[in-house]
């Protein structure tokens, strides 16, 4: 599942001119969240009653967004979003530094601008591993016919002559590289890693519309990305390295909703690893998300009720609707009416900007669809061997209620090649943790358990024999 580090509005920029040392130029800055590093670029010219400006977010391949307003008075400039809740407000010193606060969402985060370009410090992690490997790696792209788009990722093979059983790895929600890559970790390389070095080929990939593939990502819903891991089957089969009929999907988060998707549409697939993959509908893994990361983050009963309910509401508008423009309307009055009962709205955004925002949050094609799917539908119709893995301290799929709907469903459809496993005192991206906050996510060294590789290796070695 995804967290949401940062979004943009695009608006209008209105100011009031101050009279000091010149702002205009571009300012640039780091900043530093969740162990992710976003270069912020603030470009700002003078205009006729103050100042205009954009911003870049070159990590995030998003140029020249106008903001809302700024300003610049006594030393002090203040850049706000008011759409999305977001300011900055900061002091211009002597030598050309701007020191300040980024805000967004409850968080205050220290943003420094300067007239130099940001440079990104590259973060290591112990389990990372380094060249030259013991294997072959190759970098490859295949198209996905019917979407008409192409597929950029690696290939690794455990020797470049061979023939060898494969996976190809799927990512879970968000835009992400065929690493994985986020809170300063890249899971899908360790994986990669460890499997190769013991024998079995891994195709992984970048998203569509992310890094080198093609695509939209932002129009795309589960089903379409279904297609972009079948089109990496597919691929495969056309290898001579890989053993035709022992290719394999290991899907984490919602990844592990696409697996199950592919195997039914794909007589090429031999069975399927799910790494916290969910079981329960949309709707209720969403409420069970923020009730479990509202308790764990200190948030109190009164506002956990206030989240819980206001959510039950908007999911049962998307359930029922059958028109986007409908929808809408419906969510707009609905939050209309309901705005004195949202908790932590974000400072100095009006009331209709922050309609708006909750209004888009939900109304696109990827929260639709996600809100009103059942991955027991796909389940049931599983007939290859499954292994589900869940971390036992998970709070964005919490293990219980996930793993019991996995197996139910399976077994509804009469499959009893299934393997179910709660891994003592990992979280949501399988790392040891305290908590299981995606708040601890960055905070800890280790990027994958060594645990979860091995039940990994030893159950496809299995299938595999």
């Amino acid at each position: 599942m995804k967290v949401h580090i940062i979004a943009f509005l695009i608006g209008i920029m209105v100011a009031k001119c101050s009279l000091g040392q010149d702002i205009t130029g571009q300012w640039n800055g780091l900043l530093k969240v969740q162990g992710t590093q976003l270069r912020i670029v603030f470009n700002i010219s003078k205009a006729e009653n103050g100042y205009t400006a954009t911003m870049d977010s070159p990590d995030q391949h998003a140029k020249g967004i106008p903001l809302t307003s700024v300003t610049f008075e006594a030393q002090t400039l203040r850049i706000v979003a008011a759409n999305l809740g977001m300011e900055y407000v900061g002091t211009l010193k002597p030598e050309q530094v701007v020191e300040g606060t980024f805000k967004q969402g409850g968080m205050s985060i220290p943003l420094n601008l300067s007239r130099e370009i940001a440079e990104k410090k590259e973060i290591v992690r112990p389990q990372e591993p380094q060249k030259p490997y013991p294997y072959y790696e190759e970098e490859v792209k295949f198209k996905n016919v019917g979407a008409g788009i192409t597929l950029a990722g690696t290939l690794s093979l455990p020797k470049k002559d061979g023939v060898f059983p494969a996976v190809v790895l799927i990512t879970g929600s968000g835009a992400q590289n065929r690493n994985e890559e986020l809170m300063g970790h890249k899971p899908f390389l360790i994986i990669a890693d460890f499997l190769t070095r013991n024998g079995i080929a891994v195709l992984r990939f970048d998203d569509r519309g992310t890094a080198s593939s093609e695509g939209n990502f932002k129009a795309s819903t589960t089903n379409d990305f279904a297609t972009d891991v079948n089109a990496g089957v597919e691929y495969l089969m056309t290898r001579k390295e890989i053993d035709k009929k022992k290719i394999g999907l290991i899907g984490h988060s919602e990844g592990g909703i696409i697996a199950p998707i592919v195997a039914n549409n794909s007589k090429n697939v031999a069975f399927i690893v799910l790494l916290a993959g969910t079981g329960i509908p949309g709707d209720q893994l969403l409420l069970l998300q923020q009730e479990l990361i509202g308790n764990a983050s200190g948030m109190s009963e009164e506002k956990r009720q206030a989240v819980r309910t206001i959510s039950t509401s908007i999911f049962e508008l998307v359930k029922k609707s059958n028109s986007v423009d409908q929808l809408t309307a419906d969510l707009t009055s609905f939050v209309k009416q309901e705005l004195k009962n949202f908790p932590d709205r974000p400072q100095g955004m009006s009331d209709d900007d922050f309609v708006k925002s909750q209004v888009r949050e939900v109304v696109n094609p990827w929260m639709m669809n996600f809100i009103k799917y059942n991955p027991a539908t796909a389940l049931e119709k599983a007939k290859c061997p499954v292994l589900a893995l869940n971390g036992e301290k998970d709070l964005q799929v919490p293990p219980k209620e996930n793993l019991r709907a996995i197996r139910e469903a399976l077994a509804k459809g009469g499959n009893k090649k299934v393997t179910t496993l709660e891994l003592p005192g990992l979280n949501h991206l399988f790392q040891e943790c305290k908590t299981g906050s995606p708040s601890e996510y960055a905070t800890i060294d280790q990027t994958f358990s060594p645990v979860a590789l091995d039940e990994i290796l030893k159950w496809i070695e299995i299938q595999t024999k």
